[in-house]
């Protein structure tokens, strides 16, 4: 039933379920997974019995690997980890059931709504024990890493001054299922909406760029261009981070006429330029910008899956990017961007909160 790749000598593959399908990436996700041949699918959880039978007639999968709720699926199986296509409000609860159970949870980004709910998911974790790897798409591009690597440790471009981050398409409204719309645009069950969808992407990059270090303000403005279509979330926003000597622009949107997760990052001697997954281009001083060699990805870091099964194995810890520390910060950083843009102020981090709120200055 599972499918592919990445096995560890005789390693017995891991037992995965998934739980929930009203994400649309999992429509993405199950082709992959069924292919593999070092993690198997045993169960899914959904309580829709109209998407659970699309799904299964879709994908060709046995109502049998069908069940009510994470315990049955526990009951029934050997499960070891899920992957979870839930609603961002329904994270925690899945950690917090998984947890006590010893079953490691991957998600969809963003962790949580809320920090509450973030910090909540990491306690349950720790104490029962559990990896949490939050999946972004960008985890897995080979130019990210490559950057990372051009900036901290060749150090091509000098002191890291200034990073733009771009993610967005022209809106989820013409593209996605009606499932993932009821909650994708729900300001409580997405936590908001291009400002949580898009605007993590940046929060994400930034901190790991930052090397986990939090910001010192975050100062947001959102826009609802299409009230008619997103009546009750916001569909543009746009983040600034500031760090004792660097900035992060965050540029999130529902509005853009193409889709892009591309990124900027300028330093003190130089720049570096990321189009796409693939392509970077380096720029020092004067110099012409010339395209820089971008190798793929050693596998245990290739894609979300290998990942995933090679931390459930010990073999390596969650990657920055998807880790539990640095989306702690990022559901900080969502936070406070959604206090500014609701009060026209600037949110000031202070030790380890970030209470204070300043106006404009």
């Amino acid at each position: 039933m599972a499918g592919s790749q990445f096995t560890r000598g005789n390693a017995s593959p891991i037992h995965l379920g998934i739980i929930g399908l009203v994400h649309d990436h999992v429509r993405e996700f199950l082709p992959i997974l069924l292919r593999r041949r070092d993690i198997l699918l045993v169960g899914i959880v959904e309580t829709n019995t109209e998407l659970a039978a699309e799904i299964a007639q879709r994908f060709g999968l046995s109502g049998k690997l069908f069940f009510p709720s994470i315990e049955a699926l526990r009951a029934k199986t050997s499960v070891e980890a899920v992957a979870a296509f839930t609603s961002t409000f329904d994270h925690r609860q899945v950690v917090e059931i998984c947890a006590p159970l010893g079953i490691h949870v991957m998600m969809e980004k963003p962790m949580a709504v809320n920090t509450g709910d973030a910090q909540a998911m990491a306690a349950a974790a720790r104490k029962g024990g559990i990896k949490v790897v939050v999946n972004y798409e960008t985890s897995w591009y080979p130019g990210t890493h490559r950057a990372y690597e051009l900036v901290h440790q060749q150090r091509a471009i000098g002191e890291l001054r200034k990073l733009v981050i771009h993610d967005g398409h022209s809106g989820p409204a013409p593209i996605c299922s009606k499932y993932f719309l009821d909650w994708l645009t729900d300001p409580v069950l997405n936590g908001g909406g291009a400002l949580m969808d898009f605007g993590c992407y940046g929060a994400d990059l930034a901190t790991w760029f930052m090397e986990g270090k939090r910001p010192t303000s975050v100062l947001a403005v959102t826009h609802q261009l299409q009230p008619a279509v997103y009546p009750k979330v916001e569909d543009e926003a746009t983040i600034i981070l500031t760090y004792p000597q660097a900035q992060a622009i965050i540029q999130a949107s529902w509005n853009w006429p193409y889709g892009r997760k591309d990124l900027e990052i300028y330093g003190e001697r130089g720049a570096l330029r990321l189009p796409d997954r693939t392509a970077l281009f380096l720029r020092q001083g004067d110099a012409p910008e010339r395209r820089s060699s971008v190798p793929a990805m050693p596998r245990p870091y290739a894609d979300s899956l290998s990942h995933l099964a090679a931390v459930i194995r010990e073999q390596v810890q969650p990657m920055g990017l998807g880790s539990l520390e640095i989306n702690l910060i990022v559901n900080e950083i969502l936070d406070a961007a959604k206090e500014s843009a609701r009060t026209g102020r600037r949110i000031d981090f202070v030790g380890d909160v970030y209470p204070q709120i300043h106006p404009l200055s």
